[in-house]
């Protein structure tokens, strides 16, 4: 089964004195980017889901966003002395300099140095982070599951779209490849009538020359091998669908292939009703990519 690269899990979780929130969520990529937004004072934390996370996914611009807090009561609140002293001497500098311009301040107080970020921590002290760190991990599993079952079931959806295209372009395929059999008669008609004019207004002129180039004219108008390759591109989509995994970068170059051929027949139709249909499959083709684009 092919994967979406868009999709999202989420879930809450308490270990007292702690609470918190997972987030994970991703959008298409050319590759696997990984953003991990975790508390840097879990030593080791993000180091181990990285992992994790890689293993479940092959594609996709992932972010991962861990909030966490902790019981006003349980806080242990202190100060940090080499950001209180660095405040400290920034403001004399201040008033230092303010006072040599002829400018005075109102007194500072201590609750506005205590706003000042950095200055005041509040953090789990020397309390053993183990047990939390190993019940984050534990849930972490589970939200990646939860998050790798979305992926597929909008994966899931994603196949059925994409089978309606490929369908379609079938459809459009067989059509071309009746239009151009039918034409064959006409445009070695027309080629005739057009290689008796020449000969006829023509003196001097080597005919076999001129049916040689005519000859050139008709081989470069065949669309036989544009018709085959469109019902190559098709299966091999096809089987690419069905095998699943992280088929989307062939799929993608499938899609170029497919847009070649297209224009190609449409450049070489010489017919109105092969035209309408190389532009329906050029349609078609184009949001096929877009689709394709979802997938991992």
């Amino acid at each position: 089964m092919i994967k979406s690269m868009t999709g999202f899990a989420s879930s809450k979780g308490e270990h007292a004195p702690f609470a918190w929130s997972w987030e994970l969520r991703s959008v298409n990529a050319k590759g696997l980017d990984l953003r991990l937004r975790v508390p840097d004072w879990l030593d080791g934390l993000e180091a181990a889901l990285r992992p994790m996370l890689a293993k479940s996914v092959m594609r996709g611009n992932i972010t991962l966003s861990l909030r966490l807090s902790r019981s006003e009561e349980s806080a242990a609140l202190s100060l940090n002395h080499d950001v209180l002293s660095a405040t400290l001497d920034a403001l004399h500098e201040i008033e230092v300099e303010a006072m040599a311009r002829g400018i005075t301040f109102a007194p500072s107080k201590a609750s506005d140095l205590l706003s000042v970020r950095g200055i005041l921590d509040a953090s789990a002290g020397e309390e053993d982070l183990t047990p939390l760190i190993a019940q984050l991990k534990s849930e972490f599993a589970a939200l990646v599951q939860a998050f790798v079952q979305m992926r597929a079931t909008e994966g899931a959806a994603l196949a059925e779209v994409l089978d309606g295209q490929l369908t379609r372009i079938e459809e459009l395929t067989t059509q071309a490849a009746g239009v151009a059999e039918a034409r064959k008669e006409a445009m070695t008609d027309t080629l005739k009538a057009n290689l008796a004019k020449v000969l006829e207004n023509t003196d001097g002129a080597d005919p076999d020359r001129v049916a040689q180039e005519l000859a050139i004219l008709t081989v470069k108008a065949d669309v036989t091998e544009e018709i085959d390759r469109l019902g190559a591109h098709s299966k091999a989509a096809r089987d690419l669908v069905t095998k699943g995994g992280a088929v989307g970068r062939k799929l993608d170059f499938l899609m170029q292939e497919f847009n070649r051929e297209a224009n190609t027949l449409c450049s070489k139709s010489q017919n109105t009703e092969l035209t309408a249909i190389g532009l329906d499959l050029k349609a078609v083709i184009d949001q096929m990519r877009e689709q394709v684009q979802n997938v991992e």
